[in-house]
């Protein structure tokens, strides 16, 4: 199952890639991925992912342009964006 990943701001420079597609596995009946399982899967590739995914760090998701939690399913060719808070002035 393939979605579309898109970093944004610090992440993007850390990452070093502004997007990119990425491959989950397929869902089952017993088995759907949701934001939660895609980010496990990303902190699994280790180095800079680990670091700053890693649970407790500021960042967010969105689905499809919309800022979902954890819990919310992730479907084949799915554009999801991880970017950090943002702060007003």
């Amino acid at each position: 199952m393939t979605i579309q990943l898109v970093f944004l701001a610090r992440l993007r420079e850390r990452f070093g890639v502004s997007r990119e597609n990425f491959e989950l596995p397929a869902q089952t009946p017993t088995h759907t991925n949701t934001v939660a399982t895609l980010l496990a899967a990303l902190r699994e590739q280790g180095g800079v992912f680990a670091e700053e995914l890693a649970e407790g760090r500021a960042f967010r998701v969105a689905v499809n342009q919309d800022v979902v939690q954890l819990d919310h399913p992730v479907n084949a060719g799915d554009e999801v964006a991880i970017f950090p808070p943002v702060t007003g002035g």
